[in-house]
Formats: structure tokens, C-alpha cells, sequence
């Protein structure tokens, strides 16, 4: 099958090829996707756990690309849920080969239904921005109806999904970013904007339920003071160095899972939760793509079948 691949840890992005690849081994539990469409997070080979597998052995020639639409190809011995032909998008697990290949093995329990009406190039920006912002908002913070929730980087992937979801469960949400994305932060739903190129962009934001927090750094830092008794700061970034009184802080890194990713698709479905795609390249294109994403608008797809 043709695949996108590095070979050397030390080049990483840099290193990526088009070529000829092994057909991928279905082990009991999986599924073999065919790929219809892929995306993957621009920094993921400067990861260590992107190059060792479970076990801590190394796994070049590495596959990037974790996030998946298409087909299930195969079904493993001893594999439940999914039958051969069904749509399906999932978030893969990251000590594997991952999606910019026309076939990747994937844990079942890493996908989820992909109803027909979704378009695969749609479906394949939503897991990873779209389970960050659940897992961070449901399951983290514990978000209900009423509450106030100030987004940091509500312009960005995650950060769209984020305030998209929070508005949705009928929460005020307050956007934060550069000037240039406030239309779009305020399109998606947000009450207000907070422009963080401006010096006292907390003394605007008041005291709030939830902190959502996408971007690290001296924003996250000051931050702590904007959460209200009982409230928590959540953080994508890195863990908080600075906690709230009279409230919780904490990091996390999101972890695929069927039954939060039900509920993403869901909410895309129903028109509650609109991923933000960038640009759409073919398999060809991938490494020059993967390589260029920093700092580009949206989600990079790619097109595979």
C-alpha cells in the first residue's frame, strides 16, 4: 500500500516520504480501515511516544497521522462491534502506525459508527479537536447548563470545538485569541471576545466557572485568578504552575474513546459542532502539507481514497 513515512527520528517531519509500505497486520480486536480521509497533529514526531511502541521498543519506519474516516476493510479474529463495509472515524492509538496510509489497523474500541450523511473529509477533523474539547469540558470540568466558561484560543481547532460544545450544553462562553479571529469566535457562539494582544485582557474577563485553556504560557499563568470558588482551570498546554484559591487546576492529554466519540459525531450530526478545516490535500501532498501546517487556519485534511 502506499504510505506516508520517516525513517529517521532525528529528521522527523522533515524525513517524511511517499512510498511503498506493508499492508497492516489486524491483531484480535482490531479492524483494518480502508482510509478515506486523515489528519494528524503538526508536532507529533517531535513526540517520543511517537516513535517506541507499548512496549518501549522502537517502531521506525513511523506512520503519522492518528486521526481517521473510511471503511472497515477487515475484521480480526475475536473483534466485536463493526462489521466489513461500515463507515467508521476514530482517533488511533499513538503507539501505532497511524492514517496518512490507504490502510491502518485500528483498535475497534478507538471508533465509532460514521453516519452516511457525514462527509469523510468532515468527519476526519473532528476527533482529536472534538474529543479534546468533550473530555476537557464533560469529563474534567464537569460543565453544565448556566455555568460561564472562558476559551483560550477559541479560534483554533480545539478551541472551536470547545466553545462550540459549551454553548451547545448552555454555558456562557467567552472567547480568547489574537484580534483576528474574534469574528469567527463570535460566529461560533461565544457571548464575548477577549483579545489577548491587549494588556489587561483579564480585568474584561470577570470571574468565571471554567477555564479552557489551549494555549499555555503566561496566558494559563494568569489565568488562576479568573476562576471563581469551586471553579476549575483546565489545560491542553502543559500542567497549570499557578492553581486557583478556591478552586482545581489540572492537565491532561486526551485519550481515544468510543462512547465520547458518539457523542462528538453527534453533535456534528445535529449541526451543534462544526470542525474547522483548513486546507485538503492528496496523499501525495501529505508530507509537504505536514510539514507546512504551523500556524495555518484550521484543520489540514488528507485525502486519501
Amino acid at each position: 500500500m502506499k504510505a506516508v513515512r520517516t525513517h529517521d527520528r532525528d529528521a522527523a517531519a522533515d524525513g517524511l516520504v511517499v512510498e511503498e509500505a506493508p499492508y497492516p497486520y489486524a491483531a484480535e480486536g482490531d479492524v483494518i480501515v480502508r482510509v478515506r480521509a486523515a489528519s494528524f497533529t503538526p508536532d507529533e514526531l517531535t513526540w517520543p511516544g511517537s516513535w517506541v511502541d507499548r512496549g518501549g521498543r522502537d517502531r521506525a519506519p513511523v506512520i503519522p497521522g492518528h486521526e481517521v474516516s473510511g471503511e472497515v476493510a477487515e475484521v480480526a479474529v475475536g473483534t466485536t462491534g463493526l462489521s466489513v463495509g461500515q463507515r467508521v472515524v476514530g482517533l488511533t492509538d499513538w503507539s501505532r502506525n497511524g492514517a496518512l496510509a490507504e490502510y491502518v489497523a485500528v483498535e475497534a474500541r478507538n471508533l465509532a459508527p460514521l453516519p452516511a450523511g457525514i462527509d469523510h473529509v468532515q468527519a476526519a477533523a473532528l476527533p482529536m479537536p472534538g474529543l479534546t474539547a468533550w473530555q476537557g469540558l464533560f469529563v474534567h470540568a464537569r460543565l453544565e447548563a448556566g455555568q460561564s466558561v472562558l476559551v483560550h484560543g477559541a479560534g483554533g481547532g480545539v478551541g472551536s470545538a470547545a466553545t462550540q460544545l459549551a454553548r451547545a450544553a448552555g454555558a456562557r462562553v467567552i472567547g480568547t485569541g489574537r484580534g483576528a479571529s474574534r469574528g469567527r469566535v463570535l460566529e461560533l457562539g461565544a457571548e464575548d471576545f477577549l483579545d489577548l494582544e491587549q494588556p489587561a485582557w483579564e480585568e474584561a474577563a470577570g470571574r468565571v466557572d471554567i477555564v479552557f485553556d489551549a494555549l499555555g504560557g503566561d496566558v494559563l499563568d494568569r489565568s488562576a485568578a479568573l476562576v471563581g470558588p469551586g471553579g476549575i482551570l483546565v489545560s491542553i498546554a502543559r500542567p497549570p504552575s499557578v492553581r486557583p484559591e478556591d478552586g482545581r487546576a489540572m492537565y491532561f492529554i486526551v485519550e481515544p474513546d468510543r462512547g465520547h466519540l458518539l457523542e462528538v459525531v453527534r453533535r456534528h450530526q445535529d449541526g451543534a459542532l462544526r470542525p474547522l478545516v483548513g486546507a485538503v490535500h492528496p496523499l501525495e501532498r501529505a508530507p509537504e502539507a505536514f510539514r507546512a501546517k504551523k500556524g495555518t487556519v484550521g484543520k489540514t485534511v488528507i485525502h486519501v481514497a
